[in-house]
């Protein structure tokens, strides 16, 4: 059974600093491309960042230059480094393959930049 648990999450100040996890099970993690995606308040869930097994890296427009995607194969998990928060960062903050499957959504872990 495939679980992705995520973490780190919380409230900062703009500007501020916030390291998430993902801690995958061992047969989805190891043969695909990881990513994290966002769903703010009453928008779409987009896909911020994600990472090949290879190591290729994808960022979105809006997270580009702030926001840093990396993976342990060895310890099944994806992190992602979130700099120079902004308000409009404010998101609950999953992640999924990509592409995402539908079963796999976890719970997500919210962060919340203020001003």
């Amino acid at each position: 059974q495939v679980q992705l648990v995520e973490s780190g999450g919380g409230s900062v100040q703009a500007g501020g600093s916030l390291r998430l996890s993902c801690a995958a099970s061992g047969s989805i993690f190891s043969i695909n491309a990881m990513g994290w995606y966002r769903q703010a308040l009453g928008k779409q869930r987009e896909l911020v960042a994600h990472i090949t097994t290879g190591g290729r890296i994808y960022y979105a427009d809006s997270v580009k230059g702030r926001f840093t995607i990396s993976r342990d194969n060895a310890k099944n998990t994806v992190y992602l480094q979130m700099n120079s928060l902004k308000p409009e960062d404010t998101a609950v903050y999953y992640c999924n393959k990509v592409p995402p499957i539908a079963v796999y959504w976890g719970q997500g872990t919210q962060v919340t930049v203020s001003s």
